[in-house]
């Protein structure tokens, strides 16, 4: 695969599975801009890593949920490279708990960050894709956004519809040679799974055909595929990586 002179804005891109899409997106050439909003010691440890490798990394801390601070974001990167090539919505947070516990402040804040957040960077980076009639996005979801899960009501609900999104912008966009997919991670080894126990971890294992968790460099080579021109015809889709696990 080859992204040489592709710029790439992933969100959420300190930690786990977007550190690994931005280190895969820049092995494969593309220069890389990071979103981070708490975690700057990651954010540092990504862009050395990436910049220490050959690679070129900027990264910038903003919150995806407000539409002004991913406008002038945006925009910051287009005065820097002049456009804007490819983006990743992978930015998200989760919750585990019973659905009868949650207040409007946990919906909110949900909703918030995993679907205004996939609106607002959508929305701002656009208009670049547009002129130059040539994009990819790449919305991370979740196989709870297919399947469901118990006790991740709210969290399944943001990501099926990320899910629901993809294809209907992916439709609209398809005329003016912007693609639009979705990955849906099933579980994958990172900080994220922290709240496990021993007993648990092995009980969700016994349960991917697989036999093991993903890694975050799955899903990196993947939403590299997805994003080249290897994958130029693939257009609107969501593909799952669990394992086997639906």
């Amino acid at each position: 695969m080859n992204l040489s002179g592709k710029v790439a804005i992933i969100t959420g891109g300190s930690r786990g599975i977007g550190r690994a899409i931005a280190i895969t997106l820049s092995k494969y050439g593309a220069s890389v801009v990071i979103s981070y909003s708490k975690d700057e010691e990651g954010a540092k440890d990504t862009l050395n890593f990436i910049n220490n490798n050959g690679g070129y990394c900027l990264a910038k801390r903003f919150d995806v949920s407000s539409f002004t601070e991913c406008s002038k974001a945006v925009q910051s990167v287009i005065d820097t490279f002049g456009k804007v090539d490819i983006l990743v919505n992978n930015a998200g947070i989760s919750n585990i708990g019973l659905f009868i516990d949650a207040d409007e402040a946990l919906w909110n804040r949900l909703i918030d960050v995993n679907i205004k957040g996939v609106f607002n960077m959508s929305k701002c980076v656009l208009s670049s894709m547009l002129k130059n009639h040539s994009g990819s996005i790449l919305n991370i979801s979740s196989i709870w956004g297919v399947n469901g899960a118990s006790c991740e009501s709210i969290y399944s609900a943001t990501k099926g519809a990320i899910n629901s999104f993809t294809k209907a912008l992916a439709k609209e966009m398809g005329p003016s040679g912007i693609r639009v997919n979705a990955i849906a991670p099933g579980v994958i080894n990172t900080g994220m799974n922290s709240w496990m126990s021993p007993e648990e971890e092995e009980e969700l294992t016994n349960s991917i055909p697989m036999g093991c968790f993903g890694t975050p460099s799955d899903v990196g080579e993947l939403a590299a595929f997805l994003c080249s021109e290897k994958a130029k015809y693939i257009n609107g889709q969501t593909v799952i990586v669990d394992g086997g696990l639906l």
